[in-house]
């Protein structure tokens, strides 16, 4: 009877205790935790979320926010811990599988990556949610397989997924695949009888090497003036890792009216949430050397591509010249299929044919339109006008207009 009554006692007095170890809201500690993590307080917010986990252990949430963190730490293995939990607590939960990937890919453990796509294929069947199907591309493209990826890409863009950054992927695969290329094109410019048209023919080949990315060699053959010259080129577009590339200029001609030399390099860089970053130098040596230092910055916003130039050119008349080019894009149907918009004040240093010292300034609206006909044969036109500004009240207006096609193998 005794010891019946002690354990009654004994109950009476632990139970308050143990309620009191279990009276939190777990949502709420996954909320305070993830505000923490969030911010960069990642071992405080752990230890909310390590509480949370001991009396809710298949808590899916709490382990993949646990798995982030160390992965944004760097502690892949300890992340991978984590994220396994969660696959395993929720099989049909795509956060877990996403979470699990993603660190996966930042320590290049791609054949572990395979296998978690595996995972998800048991669990959720073909085809694969967008999100999923997305980070399979994504695979791809560390592995190489840039066809495979971009065709993926290409089924998303098509059906309209809500991926972010899926547009801006699609240009990296699209330079990144192993193509060749033979294209034409055509440019008449019209002044309105101040000076004789303008013709101007460009042919083009672009092939890809490891070395090199997309190498682009072009000749340009022009007429104006009452004269003829031919202007030759070469692009190249270097990898320079997995989030950056370059691009590198040299060209030169024995006319007049083209720079005698040319050379221009850009270094990309892509950050997150779709955006872009570029800076940059031009050298272009026409009758004096002009030196032209650029800088954009781009934006991929669903089916919409912006991106905002500004060049600086030292040495002017004024002290400093400068430019300015706002430029959009609306892709419809894939990644290469586009209308656009481009609104520029002062000369491009990407506009060879222009003397940049020669003129003080320039207004021009462009309009263009970009489309695969088939999977090899690719079509393009724009046309534009601008007015520039030669002296003191003297302006000669131009009517722009280029067609050309491409052809791939």
């Amino acid at each position: 009877m005794k010891k019946a009554l002690l354990f009654l006692v004994f109950s009476l007095f632990l139970s308050p205790l143990v309620m009191g170890q279990d009276s939190f809201d777990p949502d709420e500690l996954f909320f305070e935790a993830r505000t923490l993590i969030l911010d960069g307080e990642y071992i405080e917010g752990r230890k909310i979320a390590f509480r949370a986990l001991d009396q809710y252990p298949e808590y899916a949430d709490i382990l993949i926010l646990v798995g982030r963190s160390y992965a944004w730490e760097g502690k892949n293995d300890s992340a991978s811990i984590y994220l396994d939990r969660a696959i395993l607590a929720s099989p049909g939960y795509e956060d877990a599988y996403a979470a699990s990937l993603d660190n996966l890919f930042w320590s290049e453990q791609y054949d572990r990556a395979t296998e978690v796509l595996g995972l998800a294929k048991d669990n959720f069947g073909e085809p694969l949610p967008d999100g999923l199907r997305y980070k399979k591309a994504r695979l791809l493209y560390y592995q190489e397989d840039y066809d495979a990826s971009y065709d993926i890409t290409e089924e998303l863009f098509e059906k309209e997924a809500k991926v972010d950054g899926l547009l801006g992927f699609m240009q990296t695969l699209q330079r990144l695949r192993r193509n060749s290329a033979v294209g034409v094109t055509y440019d008449y410019d019209s002044y309105f009888g101040d000076i004789s048209p303008w013709n101007t023919f460009s042919l083009y080949g672009r092939t890809r090497t490891k070395l090199t990315g997309s190498l682009i060699a072009r000749v340009t053959q022009s007429s104006r003036f009452d004269a003829n010259g031919t202007l030759f080129e070469l692009d190249a577009y270097p990898s320079l890792g997995e989030n950056a590339y370059a691009y590198l200029n040299v060209g030169g001609s024995g006319a007049s009216f083209f720079p005698n030399f040319r050379l221009g390099i850009s270094v990309f860089y892509n950050l997150p949430n779709a955006w872009e970053v570029e800076g940059g130098y031009r050298y272009l040596k026409f009758s004096e050397v002009t030196n032209i230092y650029t800088a954009s910055v781009g934006k991929y916003v669903g089916s919409w591509w912006f991106n905002l130039r500004a060049n600086l050119i030292p040495g002017t008349d004024s002290g400093l010249g400068t430019s300015a080019n706002f430029q959009t894009r609306y892709y419809f149907k894939t990644g290469e299929d586009f209308f656009s918009l481009q609104l520029s004040s002062g000369v491009s240093p990407d506009e060879e044919s222009r003397d940049p010292s020669q003129l003080l300034n320039s207004y021009r609206v462009r309009l263009g339109y970009q489309q695969m006909i088939t999977d090899r044969f690719q079509i393009f036109g724009f046309t534009g006008y601008s007015r520039d500004e030669l002296g003191p009240d003297r302006f000669r207006n131009n009517l722009n207009i280029s067609i050309g096609t491409e052809y791939r193998f």
